[in-house]
């Protein structure tokens, strides 16, 4: 959940928007941390809510009651469909599997293995060094100013999702 109330919060506005904006919340599957906060609210306003669970993380995890929950063998299919099933991403605070995920999407849209809109949800600053970093590796000649283009930090919750929701509704059709 992180030291600050303040992540948990957002993501409950963040679960609480998705739903209100009558979007779908596709997430890891588990009933903790901000992912399960996210989930919980958005099922709360009877929100559409996809969770996708390797099996040996239920006993860790759990999972929500009432939403749809797909339950897969590794760690590798549960990404692998998560990024199948979602038409874009906002990316809350996390530890190192966030990280790790975060990487993978971002790497996937410089290989233009998909061009769907990425916003980081900045609650207290918490992206700005990753972006910071990922601006060196723009600098340094490692990656495209393209791709640096297409990540948007947003400071609030309500905000994040109106600008995806907007950034979806101008993508060419698929």
């Amino acid at each position: 959940m992180g030291e600050r109330a303040q992540y948990r919060d957002a993501a409950a506005r963040v679960g609480r928007s998705i739903a209100r904006a009558g979007c779908r919340l596709v997430y890891g599957g588990g009933d903790v941390g901000l992912m399960g906060t996210a989930a919980s609210a958005a099922a709360a306003e009877h929100g559409e809510v996809l969770g996708i669970i390797p099996g040996f993380l239920i006993a860790r995890e759990g999972h929500l009651d009432g939403v749809e929950v797909r339950i897969v063998e590794t760690m590798s299919q549960r990404k692998k469909q998560l990024i199948e099933e979602s038409d874009a991403y906002i990316i809350l605070p996390g530890g190192t599997g966030t990280l790790e995920e975060v990487f993978d999407v971002v790497s996937r849209q410089q290989l233009a293995l998909h061009d769907k809109p990425i916003v980081f949800l900045n609650t207290a600053g918490f992206w700005t060094p990753v972006i910071a970093l990922i601006e060196h590796t723009v600098r340094e000649g490692f990656t495209p100013q393209s791709l640096a283009d297409h990540l948007d930090l947003v400071d609030e919750p309500e905000a994040a999702v109106t600008h995806l929701v907007d950034l979806m509704e101008k993508a060419p059709a698929a």
